[in-house]
């Protein structure tokens, strides 16, 4: 198939397809290619011509084509050695997918022909497959990014005031009752009226979003009649997934962060830079493998057959190679400056700063992340592990991250299901993690606290199963963690029992409450707030449908009405957002330090208290009388004092309650036990015993000042 259009030798940057307004611009790194064909399809998929790309210019191939323009479909074949004992696998008999493609025309459909070897033979990869197969791929498309922001702002979200939600654009949407149907599932059915108005009545700040950047649905899944849900298995990470926009992909994307915007909220993208689609040796060749695997991918070093496979999914990006780094900054920078995007939650992040030595605080990622003058910006999140042997690091990132906080959750739980032993570890998560994030002049906000994720049990189910129930997954229940650190309260699953059930209900305030009075950062997962429930199901990634969806119709009012009280009270009081560590001091004219842990009997903890195994409860005051208000005046103001009580066991009287000042008294603003106190408000005069009932966390406040 010859060319028959005008190609011109174009430029080796911005890699991509670039139209300029005349043309376009296509450049493809390949530093191991012998040739490069650019093959245009029409609208229905044909392919229609191709055009060897001219020039190569620093290890990228490049030519302008003055006669394209945007909305035209694209793809690569590769030209170069079928080598895989030495790691190189061009084969071009593949369409590829272009790395920095900002869309894709439909989707992958599976194909033995997708696979760069053939299936079924004895020497398994080492053998070529000369089927093409553009008929099944994707295809590339030329975009123009022509958007009117108006007068678009940031929110710019302090940190210690951030309340992070995580959220699924299709499940948060796909059966709202006030969504019109052909947006629900979609960026524009999360522009809504109606769905931000959830958000900003609920008090959150920053939306958490799963992987929304173009992936795949895993052949093995879609042969079961799955679908990859949450979308962890990435292909182009600066195209918007297919199945979330209409006619658009850059117009919807923005329109949602516009509206969000708006409405005060940032938008910060779940982002999986550590692995793609491609898999292991037995995979399929897609994009990067065919382009340039040996410059893509970490490969075993002498057995260059093999992938380095730090992140479960058969292969790992080689973010060492500088031409890796710089697509995965590109996409990054892509996001922040077009897409208006305000932060990053890094999946397995750790793959993301391994060098040859292994991980490395100061690895040519974070190095790069640290001193780039858009990102350093951002709002930077990380997943601080990998499955490699020396893969678990959290508080290992650098000055400027905040960290998922996988101890916090598990202590957290731990304590609720009535573990003892834990009060000193409980302690330590409440008040920020200083022992991992107290270091570099790093802050409470290092600490992305959350008790619930996508990955596990919903609230809900945290209080009602003991063991995942993960059987529709098709996997015989072996997939998803066992270690749930979960209480069904006494029967395992949807119960009758009036009294489990409240219980189960008690304790779904006991967690909410924890998360959103500690300090650092709180993650809550969508749904949480009334109660929504997966069925047991820990691991509901390939579950897109009513399992993982959102039920807007059967929410818990109640439930919904004291999460939003809890972070109204949070918003209101900086005493629970201080933007420093704890010191253990006393505060400018007032008896009381910063926090004082206190015993039942009313005295402060002594060493001994900490040590003991059977304690299942914890109490400590926060004063108010100095707290930093305004993060970025500095300006401080007294708030007032509160006393926290937690009690994972049976009834505990807090004996004396440390005397207030003269003529002041304690108002309980929250007992788990009895909800309505949220709303309503109750007194204790000092030295009055106060009941904590089994299983129930309470909330004392002094008024100090005019507060």
């Amino acid at each position: 198939m010859t060319s028959r259009r005008r190609i011109w030798p174009g430029s080796p940057y911005p890699l991509g397809a670039t139209w300029d307004g005349h043309g376009v611009n296509f450049a493809l790194f390949s530093a191991h290619a012998e040739k490069v064909e650019l093959c245009l399809f029409d609208h229905r998929g044909r392919e229609i011509e191709r055009v060897v790309l001219p020039e190569y210019t620093d290890e990228v191939w490049h030519g302008y084509l003055p006669d394209v323009r945007p909305g035209q479909l694209y793809g690569y074949r590769v030209h170069g050695p079928y080598d895989p004992l030495h790691g190189h696998r061009f084969n071009a008999h593949k369409l590829l997918i272009d790395p920095y493609t900002k869309a894709l025309s439909g989707n992958i459909i599976w194909s033995d022909t997708h696979f760069g070897f053939r299936l079924g033979s004895p020497k398994q990869d080492l053998v070529m497959d000369k089927r093409d197969n553009a008929r099944y791929q994707a295809k590339c498309k030329v975009v123009d990014t022509a958007f009117t922001w108006g007068d678009d702002r940031r929110p710019n979200v302090a940190w210690n005031d951030t309340v992070a939600y995580e959220m699924h654009v299709r499940g948060f949407t796909m059966r709202h009752p006030d969504v019109p149907p052909q947006y629900r599932g979609t960026f524009l059915g999360l522009a809504q009226p109606q769905v931000i108005d959830h958000l900003v009545k609920l008090g959150i700040t920053s939306v958490e979003l799963l992987p929304v950047q173009a992936y795949v649905d895993e052949r093995h899944l879609t042969e079961k009649g799955l679908r990859n849900y949450w979308g962890y298995n990435p292909i182009a990470y600066f195209a918007p997934d297919i199945r979330y926009y209409g006619a658009s992909p850059q117009g919807d994307f923005k329109s949602m962060v516009q509206r969000l915007h708006e409405a005060g909220i940032e938008v910060i993208l779940d982002v999986v830079y550590n692995h793609t689609a491609e898999g292991n040796q037995l995979g399929p060749t897609l994009s990067f493998k065919g382009i340039d695997n040996v410059s893509y991918y970490r490969l075993v070093s002498g057995s260059e057959r093999w992938y380095e496979n730090y992140s479960g999914c058969g292969n790992t990006l080689k973010l060492s190679h500088p031409r890796v780094l710089q697509m995965v900054m590109d996409s990054l920078r892509y996001w922040v400056e077009e897409m208006h995007v305000d932060g990053f939650r890094f999946d397995l992040a750790a793959s993301l700063a391994r060098e040859k030595s292994g991980f490395d605080g100061g690895s040519g990622f974070l190095d790069a992340v640290r001193q780039d003058p858009v990102l350093s910006k951002a709002k930077m999140i990380a997943e601080p592990w990998d499955i490699g042997g020396d893969g678990y690091r959290l508080g290992g990132f650098p000055p400027g991250w905040s960290e998922w906080n996988g101890h916090y959750r598990d202590t957290v739980r731990r304590f609720w299901r009535g573990d003892g032993g834990l009060i000193g570890d409980l302690a330590s998560r409440i008040t920020g993690s200083s022992d991992m994030f107290g270091w570099g002049g790093r802050r409470p906000w290092a600490s992305l606290n959350f008790v619930t994720c996508h990955d596990g049990f919903t609230l809900a189910d945290l209080v009602s199963y003991n063991a995942k129930h993960n059987d529709s997954n098709g996997e015989n229940n072996r997939d998803g963690t066992d270690a749930n650190y979960s209480w069904n309260c006494g029967q395992e699953g949807p119960c009758s029992n009036r009294r489990i059930h409240a219980l189960r209900r008690q304790q779904m305030r006991n967690l909410m409450a924890t998360l959103l009075l500690s300090q650092g950062v709180p993650m809550l997962l969508a749904g949480d707030e009334f109660g929504r429930s997966q069925g047991g199901n820990n691991n509901a990634y390939c579950q897109d449908n009513e399992l993982s969806w959102i039920d807007w119709e059967n929410l818990d009012a109640d439930m919904l009405a004291f999460t939003q009280a809890l972070i109204r009270l949070r918003r209101e009081h900086p005493v629970f957002r201080r933007p420093h560590f704890f010191q253990g001091r006393r505060m400018a004219g007032d008896l009381l330090k910063d926090i004082t842990w206190v015993t039942p009997d009313g005295f402060e903890m002594a060493q001994a208290d900490w040590m003991l195994p059977y304690a299942r409860s914890l109490g400590f005051i926060l004063g108010g009388e100095s707290c930093v208000v305004d993060s970025r005046t500095g300006h401080e103001e007294a708030d007032d004092t509160f006393m926290v009580l937690c009690n994972a066991y049976t009834e505990i009287i807090f004996y004396t309650l440390p005397p207030p000042k003269a003529g002041k008294t304690w108002e309980v603003v929250i007992d788990t036990a009895r909800p309505e106190s949220v709303l309503k408000g109750e007194y204790c005069a000092a030295g009055t015993r106060f009941p904590l009932k089994p299983h129930s966390l309470a909330v004392l406040r002094r008024r100090n000042g005019n507060h």
